[in-house]
């Protein structure tokens, strides 16, 4: 992160939501060391419900595969109280449902460096929660 973009991140509240233990952890870490607080990580649908309920947030990276569920619902309700989400994924885009390919969407495998961006572009005050993505 430049100067500016960390001193904007600072006491960002970020949620992460990623049910592959090793994934979180380099989430959580990643996030960390850029100045983002860190809630969860948290593993499923029910327990994230749980935190956005109770915790003040200023964005989420959610996996969207969950186990045997999806993080719709989770997206639905952060749509609802105006929180901007990142969305990633194993799946290939043209996989996802056809109203999720034009979220910000991030591939895993990522790059630190690609999450953080991801991260600083979503906290922008110009990116409302479903924002369609880049098209390059």
């Amino acid at each position: 992160m430049n100067q500016t973009n960390a001193e904007q991140a600072i006491g960002r509240r970020v949620l992460i939501v990623e049910d592959e233990a090793m994934i979180a952890m380099l989430l959580e870490m990643v996030l960390r060391n850029a100045d983002c607080a860190v809630v969860g990580p948290i593993a499923s649908v029910s327990g994230a419900l749980r935190l956005i309920d109770s915790q003040q947030l200023d964005a989420a990276v959610l996996d969207f595969r969950l186990g045997n569920d999806d993080s719709g619902e989770i997206m639905d309700v952060l749509d609802q109280r105006g929180v901007p989400f990142l969305l990633m994924t194993g799946q290939s885009t043209a996989d996802l449902p056809p109203k999720l390919r034009q979220l910000n969407l991030l591939a895993k495998p990522f790059e630190p460096e690609a999450l953080v961006e991801a991260v600083e572009k979503i906290l922008s005050p110009r990116s409302p929660a479903l924002q369609p993505a880049d098209t390059h």
